[in-house]
C-alpha cells in the first residue's frame, strides 16, 4: 500500500464520499490527493444540474460546469485526504 493510502480506515466500498454539488468548483484537489482513483474532474451532467440552488447554479456557469465526479467510488477507502483537501468542503465521507 502507498505511504498516502496508509491512513485509510475501511475496507473498500464501506464508505464513499459524497459531493456538495452546490459547493464543488472543481477544482481537482480530490483527484490529486485520492491513492485510489475515486475522482476525476469533469462536466456535470445537464441532469444533475437542476437541482442546483441559485448560487450552485451560478458556480456552475463560472466554472463552466466542471466539477468532481466519483468514477471508482466503490474504491474508496475512507481515508478523508480529499476531505481534507477540498478548498469548497464540498466533500463528505458517508456510509454506504
Amino acid at each position: 500500500m502507498s505511504e498516502t493510502g496508509a491512513a485509510c480506515k475501511a475496507s473498500p466500498g464501506t464508505f464513499g464520499p459524497r459531493i456538495d454539488r452546490n459547493r464543488c468548483e472543481g477544482k481537482a484537489a480530490c483527484q490529486q490527493v485520492c491513492p485510489y482513483d475515486v475522482f476525476q474532474v469533469g462536466t456535470l451532467p445537464r441532469a444533475e444540474r437542476s437541482g442546483l440552488s441559485f448560487i450552485g447554479k451560478l458556480k456552475g456557469i463560472g466554472h463552466r460546469w466542471q466539477q468532481a465526479l466519483i468514477v471508482n467510488g466503490d474504491a474508496c477507502r475512507a481515508c478523508g485526504l480529499c476531505v481534507g483537501a477540498c478548498p469548497e468542503d464540498a466533500i463528505t465521507l458517508v456510509r454506504r
